[in-house]
């Protein structure tokens, strides 16, 4: 096979909001490593946030997404004709690690096939002997770019978003300020940083004369309340119609983010910006954001593993040191 596939087909189980928004660095380091590839990305067990609410996040990225389709679930699928139909893709990365599916999605035609299922023994190419396997998913699937392009996987290519969500972003986040975004929800409270810190650190924010922009969920709704009659400065931009790709957009106007282990901390690596990641019992070698402006503290490095172990002052100054690099910069 050349250098530079023509057709890759890339396979995954399905994909909902979370595992879309993890998943957008390997997209982009696989469009970065095959610029004038046609890539299908192949939901074989269920729907896709690919060909949903993440679809315009992707454009340029991918090129077909074909979701539901029932491939990899049962083992007459042996037996059965090809996949898809006899098509022929150049490369698949498959994605995922059982064995069954990894046969099955292996009879779809190709030149050259690489997953890590059976311990990379159903793969044409595979890593070095003794290679650690990386703790973290993301890790892993972007060792699937690397063993095919010999390189190191880099997300690189650009995320793109529609002119009417830059322009919505805008008009709730105008210029003329220096925003601090703070993400203060996450899908399990022992992943919180207290929320009495969050509302310190804004406070902080409002003396030193910048806008504190607090990013909240759904289920974190109940605090919007104690915020605003908190913090009379800070913004809440994000309303119960927010698409991730709004959050993404306004994330994309802060001077720096503080988020704890959640997908507002992936939405906000997803905007590239300086990105401050709080963990406590969960472990960033497994679940951090992958983003080239990341700094990780931990609970561990004060002494506790609760989340509430990690000192305010500890994050403010993690801040101020970004802010002052930036104007520095």
């Amino acid at each position: 096979m050349a250098d530079q596939p023509s057709s890759i087909l890339v396979f995954v189980g399905l994909d909902l909001v979370g595992d879309g928004l993890m998943k957008l660095p390997f997209l982009r380091a696989l469009r970065a490593a095959y610029p004038a590839a046609r890539i299908t990305w192949l939901a074989g067990k269920g729907k896709t946030v690919y060909a949903g609410v993440l679809a315009p996040l992707i454009e340029g990225l991918v090129d077909e997404v074909i979701e539901d389709a029932h491939i990899g679930n049962r083992w007459w699928e042996l037996l059965a004709p090809r996949p898809l139909r006899g098509r022929y893709f150049d490369l698949i990365l498959d994605t995922q690690r059982r064995v069954l599916t990894t046969l099955i999605v292996r009879r779809i035609r190709h030149q050259r096939f690489i997953s890590a299922a059976a311990d990379w023994h159903l793969s044409d190419l595979r890593p070095p002997a003794g290679s650690a396997k990386p703790p973290a998913m993301i890790r892993q699937i972007l060792t699937l770019i690397e063993l095919a392009s010999g390189r190191p996987a880099v997300p690189d290519a650009p995320l793109i978003l529609d002119p009417q969500t830059r322009a919505e972003a805008e008009r709730r986040l105008p210029e003329g300020a220096v925003y601090v975004g703070l993400a203060p929800g996450a899908g399990g409270k022992h992943k919180c940083w207290p929320l009495e810190n969050y509302i310190a650190l804004a406070m902080r924010q409002v003396k030193a004369g910048r806008v504190p922009v607090m990013f909240l969920g759904p289920d974190e709704r109940q605090w919007e309340d104690e915020i605003r009659d908190a913090v009379p400065g800070a913004l809440l931009p994000l309303d119960f119609a927010a698409t991730p790709l709004l959050t993404i957009a306004l994330g994309r106007r802060l001077s720096v983010a503080v988020a704890n282990d959640s997908g507002a901390g992936h939405m906000m690596a997803a905007a590239e910006i300086p990105l401050i990641a709080l963990f406590g019992p969960t472990s960033p070698e497994k679940f951090a954001p992958v983003t080239r402006r990341l700094t990780i503290v931990r609970a561990q490095s004060f002494g506790g593993e609760a989340m509430d172990a990690i000192p305010l002052s500890a994050v403010a100054d993690s801040v101020e040191t970004i802010l002052e690099a930036g104007r520095s910069g």
